[in-house]
């Protein structure tokens, strides 16, 4: 895992987000400089981290340095290793890794003590995209179709088979397609090695695709399907029914009849410094101002639109602050103490593995299934996944 951090480290080199230099008192705790990792250069969450950065720099001569990562592992990893503080992350950093599933269950991880700090909640779309020459109208019409499967990163993979179950399909119904990371993917998807990725609408690649000659559709996940979507959110409980205008192709004329769930997720791990997390997320609305217009979807990380019941825990940094404005509920603060038992639950479940012997890690892949199913069951809470 080092290894891979640090060739991802030489090979994308941090970008230093520049601008002209200001000078008003940055929120005490934040140092000169400060480094976040992000989702590849053309995402929307890159995107979104130049414009925060530069507004960063603007207003208090910040230094932002964005590592760019191609899947959950590597953009999750830099904080574990403490080379960023923070991270513009999505649900397989944030959910994934706190639930150790996936990726996240191999030997070398394990459930992570993730927290929240601020979520972007934009008019976005985060759903399956298809080439619209590949005739792709409703999920329904995936079955027989291409779809990107991204490796090492179990929130895309994970996002499209709860998509798929919307429809009663899985990846038996599909052509899998294995890529190395989000961006290639997308490529993928431009250059008709496949049908169907999982993206942001605010992407990059998803304007590129819509400007190519395959053209870009919103396969529609209709609202109406009460049914659709309890298989949906049985797989994936942090998507919500939503109508996207923005992005490519889209507007507010004309909507996308999709799902969605917060991202970025700008988050950290919970040792960190509490004085620090609540400088970034005053610095974060202090700025707010500065790049809400800067990139797509950037409006989503207004205050006015955080929310406080979501499935990964807030740091107590971030807590502070929202205190602070008034915002934070006694339900927001049971919500959050659920979700802080919940981590505890798996920590202790994933130390009861590790005390046992295995023949191999599949043998231990299975113990960690089968106890954390149990562990969770016990408590009256929800596996959600059993295996994987």
């Amino acid at each position: 895992m080092k290894t891979c951090f640090n060739q991802l480290a030489l090979a994308a080199a941090s970008l230093v987000v520049a601008g002209a230099a200001v000078a008003q008192s940055a929120p005490s705790g934040l140092p000169n400089t400060l480094a976040w990792s992000a989702y590849d250069v053309g995402s929307g969450g890159y995107n979104q981290a130049v414009a925060i950065g530069n507004a960063l720099k603007q207003k208090y001569g910040i230094n932002l340095r964005i590592l760019p990562g191609k899947n959950d592992v590597s953009r999750t990893l830099p904080i574990r290793e403490g080379q960023v503080q923070f991270s513009a992350n999505g649900v397989g950093g944030s959910y994934m890794a706190q639930e150790g599933i996936y990726d996240f269950g191999a030997k070398n991880w394990g459930p992570q003590a993730v927290r929240a700090i601020m979520l972007n909640n934009s008019d976005q779309v985060l759903s399956a995209i298809a080439a619209k020459d590949a005739g792709i109208k409703t999920v329904a019409d995936m079955k027989g179709k291409r779809v990107a499967w991204v490796i090492g990163s179990p929130s895309l993979n994970q996002n499209i088979t709860a998509i798929l179950a919307f429809a009663n399909l899985t990846w038996n119904d599909v052509k899998k397609v294995e890529f190395g990371g989000f961006g290639a993917s997308l490529d993928g998807l431009i250059n008709n090695q496949v049908d169907v990725a999982f993206s942001s609408s605010i992407s990059g690649k998803a304007y590129q695709l819509a400007k190519s000659p395959r053209g870009l559709n919103y396969p529609i996940i209709a609202h109406s399907d009460k049914e659709g979507w309890k298989r949906l959110q049985a797989v994936a409980p942090f998507f919500f029914p939503f109508y996207g205008k923005e992005g490519a192709d889209l507007s507010p004329e004309k909507p996308a009849e999709s799902a969605s769930y917060p991202y970025p997720v700008l988050m950290t791990y919970a040792k960190q410094d509490p004085k620090l997390v609540k400088a970034m997320a005053s610095a974060m609305v202090d700025t707010f101002d500065a790049y809400k217009g800067a990139a797509p979807g950037n409006a989503g990380w207004a205050l006015s639109r955080q929310n406080f019941g979501w499935v990964v825990p807030y740091h107590e940094g971030a807590i502070a602050y929202f205190k602070e404005k008034g915002i934070w509920t006694p339900v927001h603060e049971k919500n959050n103490a659920m979700l802080l038992k919940r981590q505890q639950i798996l920590a202790d479940a994933w130390k009861e593995v590790q005390s046992r012997k295995h023949a191999d890690d599949k043998a231990f892949a299975q113990d960690w299934m089968k106890t954390r199913a149990a562990a969770l069951t016990k408590a009256g809470m929800d596996p959600v996944l059993k295996s994987w």
